[in-house]
């Protein structure tokens, strides 16, 4: 849905796009409706658009190269308007997680963002609080799904994920939704460039108990600088001091030691995937 305060707040690329949009509609002699027509969206979806009232989607963006005739500036843009989308407090992460070379992931409460189906996504940003409107529930799951193509990317990532059993075993959305974001887990644990491990409930009961201090990330850049990011709240720190990145990594790998293997963590997640059924 188009709101009046998206003209205020509206990011930098987005602004760009309209203004690119507008002109090239106005010098090929198009009205709004007959750019809505041929792309598939309303005059009005255009029209909010062009006046910054409601960001281009993907879908958009495509469909607006394909009519006014620029393929390459509105591909081109996807990527710089998605940002503009993010929480602002994650917008210089997501920089990094798209070019990193390897991330080691330990998730405590909810499936990673990067793991997580659409289904769980917007029953997860839906449910949250404070509560948001339904347009921006829906941009963030669009910007969430848009960061799985870093699974695909070349030069391939490496991409290690921990997950805590009780993330498995929390019900977000319903039992439909989590059957799906378990055999969704399942799916990416299978992937040559994803090792997927769950550090299990009872990983306690020998005195040690690595994770107690939350979740985290392990960034390593194309220049293979190491970096730590960790978001409690709605906050974010990034961290890029050698001496504390490297106490964060040390117990990451001692978290590491505390779980299942690949392969019963993959057992284990089909079996609560079964139970769903």
């Amino acid at each position: 849905m188009a709101r009046a305060e998206n003209k205020v707040t509206a990011g930098p690329a987005t602004r760009l796009v309209a203004d690119i949009a507008r002109a090239m509609r106005l010098a090929k002699g198009m009205t709004q409706e007959q750019v809505g027509t041929e792309s598939g969206f309303s005059a009005a979806a255009v029209s909010a658009m062009e006046t910054c009232a409601q960001p281009a989607s993907d879908e958009m963006l495509v469909a607006l190269g394909r009519v006014l005739g620029d393929d390459i500036v509105f591909e081109r843009a996807r990527e710089y308007v998605r940002l503009d989308k993010y929480p602002e407090q994650f917008k210089n992460y997501v920089l990094l997680e798209q070019k990193a070379v390897g991330l080691c992931l330990y998730a405590t409460l909810v499936v990673h963002g990067l793991f997580q189906t659409e289904a769980y996504a917007r029953a997860l940003i839906g449910g949250g609080y404070p509560p948001l409107p339904d347009h921006r529930v829906e941009e963030l799951v669009e910007v969430r799904m848009a960061r799985k193509a870093l699974f695909d990317r070349e030069p391939m990532a490496l991409i290690e994920l921990i997950v805590e059993e009780s993330v498995l075993r929390r019900t977000i959305g319903d039992e439909e939704v989590m059957r799906g974001q378990l055999s969704y887990l399942a799916e990416c644990a299978k992937r040559r460039n994803v090792t997927l491990q769950v550090l299990p409930l009872d990983c306690g009961l020998g005195g040690e108990y690595a994770g107690a201090r939350g979740g985290m990330t392990l960034v390593e850049t194309p220049e293979h600088d190491r970096l730590v990011y960790l978001e409690p709240q709605d906050e974010s720190l990034l961290i890029s001091d050698p001496a504390k990145v490297s106490t964060y990594t040390q117990r990451y790998a001692k978290i590491r030691s505390q779980a299942l293997g690949p392969r019963e963590s993959l057992g284990l997640i089909e079996r609560l995937a079964g139970e769903q059924e």
